[in-house]
Formats: C-alpha cells, sequence, structure tokens
C-alpha cells in the first residue's frame, strides 16, 4: 500500500496564506502606541479597534466556514483576502477612533477568511486520516512563523515611513497571497452517511451535544490570553519593564530599548509556538485529545500567574514568551481535530468555526478590557489575573468531554 504524503500542494498554499495573514494580524499591537500618540487617543479606544477585530473575526468565521463548503474554498479565501485589504487601506486613512473601529470590522471579516476556519477545513479534507493531525498542526504553526516576522518588520517598516503607509504595504502583501490559490484543491473527505447530511440536522446534532457546548466554552480562554498578549504586551513591556543594561546579552544582539523587546517577545512567542503547535500535533493521534487541551490551559495558567507575581524585567519577558509560546496556538490543531473526530468532516469549517466564535468572543474582552483596565488603574494587572481565571476554567471543562465520533442522523 502506497503511504500518502504529509506534505501536499493544499498544505504548502495553506501555510503560504496562514503565514501572511497572522505575520500582519500579530503585528498591530506594535502600532498601538504611534497611533494613540499621533491622535492623542486613550488607550481604549485604539483597543477597542482590536477587540472589534478580533470579534470580527469570530463572527466571520463560520460564514467563511459555510461559503467554503457552499461555494469553494477558494472564492471563500478570495473573499476575505479582498475583504482584508480593503479594511487595512481604509484604516490607513482613518483619523478618528470611531472610523478605526468601523474598518476594523473589515479587517476581522479578512482575517476570517484567510485564517484557521478555512484553511484548517480545506487542509484536513486533502490529508490523510494518519497524516491529519500532523497536517493541522503544520498550518496553524505556520501562522505562528507569521507572528515571529509580523512584528519586527513593522518595528522595521515603521523606522522607514508612517504607519499608514505600512497599513497600505500590508494590503499589497495579503492579495498577493492569492497567487497560490491554483494549488488549493481538496476533495470532500467525508463518508457516506456525512454526505447525505445536512447542514442543518448536523447543527442540531452538534448544539444538543453536551460536549460540544463544552469544547465551545473552553477556547473562550485560548482567545482572551492570545489576543489580550499579542494587543498589549508591547505596550505593556515598553512601560513597566526594567531598563535594558549595556554590555548584557540583549544589548549586544541590538535590543537597546524597551520597545525593541516588546517586539522581540511576539517574535519569541511565535517561535516557541511552532515547536509547541507541532508537538501538539504529533502528540494529538497518539493521546487523548482533551486531557492533552486540559494540560495546555493550566500549563498556560501557571506560566501566567508567576510572570505577574514576580518582578517584570527583561530576563522574565524572555522566559515568559517562550514558555507561554510553547502553548500559545497548540490548542488549534487539538481543538479542531477533536471537532473532526467528534462531528466528521463535511461541516468542519461551519462547526470549527462556531468554536472559534466563542474564541473570539475572549479575544473581544481581553483586548478591549486591558484597554480599559490601563485607562482606569493604570496597569494592567487585574486582566492578568482575568486571565488566569479563565484559564483555570477551559482546563476544567475540558474533561468530561466524549471524546468519541457522533454517528450521522438518519436521512
Amino acid at each position: 500500500m502506497t503511504r500518502a504524503p504529509l506534505i501536499t500542494p493544499v498544505l504548502v498554499a495553506g501555510c503560504i496564506i496562514m503565514l501572511i495573514s497572522f505575520a500582519i494580524r500579530a503585528s498591530f499591537g506594535v502600532f498601538q502606541i504611534p497611533i494613540a500618540e499621533e491622535f492623542n487617543w486613550l488607550r481604549a479606544e485604539f483597543s477597542l479597534a482590536i477587540a472589534v477585530q478580533n470579534l470580527a473575526w469570530g463572527i466571520g468565521q463560520p460564514i467563511f466556514g459555510a461559503i467554503a463548503e457552499k461555494l469553494t474554498d477558494r472564492k471563500a479565501i478570495i473573499l476575505g483576502a479582498i475583504v482584508y485589504a480593503v479594511g487595512l487601506v481604509a484604516s490607513a486613512y482613518s483619523i478618528t477612533p470611531l472610523a478605526h473601529q468601523t474598518y476594523a470590522w473589515l479587517v476581522g471579516f479578512g482575517i476570517a477568511g484567510t485564517g484557521f476556519g478555512v484553511i484548517l477545513a480545506v487542509v484536513g479534507r486533502a490529508a490523510s486520516d494518519e497524516n491529519r493531525p500532523m497536517a493541522l498542526a503544520i498550518a496553524t504553526a505556520a501562522g505562528s512563523a507569521g507572528q515571529v516576522v509580523g512584528a519586527p518588520v513593522a518595528e522595521w517598516l515603521l523606522t522607514m515611513m508612517p504607519w499608514q503607509s505600512v497599513f497600505l504595504v500590508f494590503a499589497g502583501i495579503i492579495l498577493a497571497t492569492l497567487l497560490v490559490l491554483p494549488l488549493m484543491r481538496a476533495e470532500p473527505a467525508a463518508t457516506k452517511a456525512e454526505l447525505e447530511e445536512s447542514i442543518g440536522q448536523v447543527l442540531v446534532k452538534a448544539f444538543k451535544d453536551p460536549s460540544y457546548t463544552l469544547i465551545f466554552l473552553g477556547f473562550f480562554s485560548c482567545g482572551y490570553q492570545l489576543a489580550f498578549v499579542t494587543a498589549h504586551f508591547p505596550a505593556f513591556v515598553t512601560e513597566l519593564c526594567g531598563p535594558i543594561l549595556p554590555g548584557g546579552a540583549l544589548y549586544s544582539i541590538g535590543i537597546t530599548s524597551t520597545s525593541a523587546l516588546g517586539a522581540l517577545a511576539i517574535s519569541l512567542i511565535g517561535l516557541a509556538n511552532i515547536v509547541g503547535t507541532l508537538t501538539a500535533g504529533y502528540l494529538g493521534k497518539r493521546y487523548s485529545k482533551k486531557y492533552l487541551l486540559a494540560g495546555i490551559y493550566l500549563g498556560r495558567t501557571i506560566i501566567a500567574a508567576l510572570f505577574i507575581i514576580f518582578p517584570i524585567t527583561p530576563t522574565s519577558v524572555i522566559l515568559f514568551s517562550v514558555a507561554m509560546g510553547s502553548l500559545w496556538l497548540a490548542t488549534v490543531p487539538l481543538t479542531s481535530g477533536l471537532v473532526a473526530h467528534i462531528y466528521g468532516l463535511r461541516y468542519m469549517g461551519t462547526l470549527y468555526g462556531i468554536v472559534f466564535f466563542s474564541h473570539q468572543l475572549g479575544s473581544f474582552l481581553g483586548v478591549w478590557l486591558g484597554g480599559r483596565m490601563y485607562d482606569i488603574y493604570g496597569d494592567y494587572t487585574a486582566v492578568w489575573w482575568v486571565g488566569v481565571g479563565v484559564g483555570l476554567f477551559s482546563a476544567i471543562v475540558h474533561l468530561p468531554v466524549k471524546e468519541r465520533p457522533l454517528k450521522a442522523a438518519a436521512a
């Protein structure tokens, strides 16, 4: 019997799209201080724009999943890239908080069309049962690779041009990803019973299943923690971290300011996450996905609690970034794989998209609450501790999930 290849044209194209889409998304925290200072905005006003973007991403994810299942994956990706680019261009010419918050809806919907829901669904369908967990992990890790380069590239571009021009450059780059679309061809991989089910039947079956509700609730804290750190960590490090000492290891590699350290921290999170996500994909084939998820959420909870308890120094920032990064998107291949395992591949994009909406509700709250609490109290301490609490909640709610396939409903 011929062994199915792991690396396929679909996986390569999906990785490219995910890398670029997430590189741009991961850079937005770098713009927080330049934009707020130029227009003299409160921190909460720009934070709300990023929060709205995350909420739109969550709302758009099941919509784009359904578009992909009805009209083909490639049409969904084309629409997503165009909307993403339009949102970036419009944001570049915005001079009021309301305008930024309004156009953030377009950016969020664009991320939905070029992100996890659509890309992981097509990659999952194109992969064999044997290779699916690792294929999903590789595609997710590509998003992490984007995070490695996104913040530093944005920081570098800001040294040469205003933030508005950087947004325009990013719009052109996201449209360039459409060049790989001819590779995105995947035949539906579903059983006969799954093909005979309507999307309505599948949704009713999932909504009646307590395990689907638990997976939905558990994904909330992932979004809260990731979005808060992505949006606020560069500013957090810039303002609260101890000085970068001349002659030290960081200084010797060109990290001479806390602003540069903040961008480096986001990159280190993404770099560590490549290893963490691939490891999660490897383990997901061999061990219970729900227990792996519970362990990841518990690990995040402990790491965040220790980080905020101890003094914030350049060393603690580096250690936190590597530790948290190793668990960063490790939840994604496990959660998407769990949804596919229990409910099948036919409507994986829509079902995972709905679960991902919970993730983005958490993202909205994490980003918005971070800015709001900062303006009220002058620091992020309370927001960190909320993240610790919701992380522990997610670790607990995954334990009762019944990790077995549900039978297709009778036609």
